[in-house]
């Protein structure tokens, strides 16, 4: 039986994921699910490929608020969950990748705290419902498929015998955070997740669209914020690779919206 095992949310991109229980599953991904972003003067994200310590800063949902603790400094900051913004108010043109889109700084207080900690200015900025950044065309299950600030896709789906087979050609066992999944699951066969078309988890449907490209993120040890060498990248491409790109776990869009919750069964009602 395929089961869904771990659910995680990354409120702030490229900080830290908090794991849940349940979660509901929006029109642009997971609720709360990377609609913040860190951005440089220039209105360009901030990842951790470049700056490996945003794995420091620990997120965490405290009632209606959102608070972020700085793992080594233990200094934290928290603001709403929800916020609105008068039309007074100015969108920031922000860019992830090729895509440019408006949002709004959530407060030049949360701002300072940031840039202080990490040493270079940066300014946190929020994704406000009437900001539609469209999945690429080629990959888009509708025309009206929408994205958060995550790398591509709304959810990322990786199967727990995946990282089994991984973790058993390593000299030293890795997390799942390595990979910062949305869904993790049990049961199947290793990578078995990369074929699948269109299946369901609970009373939700999802599609898979493209197996997930990895990248350098992948080395960076999410506890210490630092590299720790060249796996998992470098033995994965000793047998993951396609094209240009080193596969590990699907990305996925969802149809329509609902909870989602650990322990749900997965049905796969499609493969290639």
């Amino acid at each position: 039986m395929l089961q869904l095992s771990e659910i995680w949310i990354y409120p702030v991109k490229s900080l830290g994921g908090i794991k849940l229980q349940e979660a509901h599953v929006t029109d642009r991904g997971l609720e709360h699910d990377r609609r913040w972003l860190l951005i440089d003067e220039n209105g360009t994200f901030l990842s951790q490929r470049e700056h490996p310590e945003l794995a420091l800063f620990q997120p965490a949902i405290t009632g209606d608020f959102l608070k972020i603790t700085h793992r080594v400094q233990l200094e934290t900051i928290q603001f709403p969950l929800e916020q609105s913004f008068s039309e007074a108010e100015t969108k920031i043109d922000v860019t992830v990748w090729e895509d440019s889109i408006q949002a709004y700084e959530v407060d030049s207080v949360v701002s300072d705290w940031f840039s202080r900690l990490l040493g270079f200015s940066a300014r946190l900025v929020y994704m406000p419902e009437e900001s539609h950044r469209k999945v690429e065309a080629e990959y888009a299950v509708t025309e009206s498929d929408i994205n958060s600030f995550s790398d591509g896709y709304p959810f990322l789906l990786i199967g727990q015998s995946s990282l089994d087979d991984l973790n058993s050609r390593l000299k030293e066992a890795l997390p799942m955070n390595r990979f910062r999944p949305n869904f993790v699951f049990t049961g199947g066969e290793a990578y078995e997740e990369e074929s699948w078309k269109e299946f369901t988890i609970g009373e939700l449907t999802f599609f898979g669209v493209k197996p997930c490209g990895r990248c350098v993120m992948t080395t960076i040890d999410q506890e210490k914020g630092k590299t720790s060498g060249k796996d998992p990248l470098l033995t994965l491409a000793k047998y993951r690779t396609v094209g240009n790109s080193v596969l590990f776990g699907q990305n996925l869009i969802g149809s329509g919206t609902g909870l989602v919750a650990v322990g749900d069964t997965i049905d796969v009602l499609s493969s290639i």
